[in-house]
């Protein structure tokens, strides 16, 4: 089964990589972007039957490793 992880920074969290970002698309004639979030994916390939345990430890993995709590929000998908 393979864990599909999205890592993004809080909405309240400033995000220098998207606004560097923004401004560059912005510098060459790309128009009309608002925003840009620079964020992170990761997926983990792992074994077992019960999604639901797979679920509990890829939300202790993304909690205690994967993202910063304090400044990152994460959601995965299990397929």
């Amino acid at each position: 089964m393979k864990a599909k992880i999205v890592v993004m920074p809080k909405t309240t969290v400033l995000d220098p990589q998207g606004k560097t970002v923004r401004h560059a698309l912005e510098s060459m004639g790309f128009t009309g972007i608002k925003d840009v979030r620079i964020g992170k994916f990761i997926e983990v390939e792992m074994t077992g039957r019960s999604k639901a345990a797979l679920k509990k430890k890829i939300d202790e993995a993304c909690h205690k490793l994967l993202s910063n709590p304090v400044i990152e929000d994460y959601t995965f998908t299990l397929k």
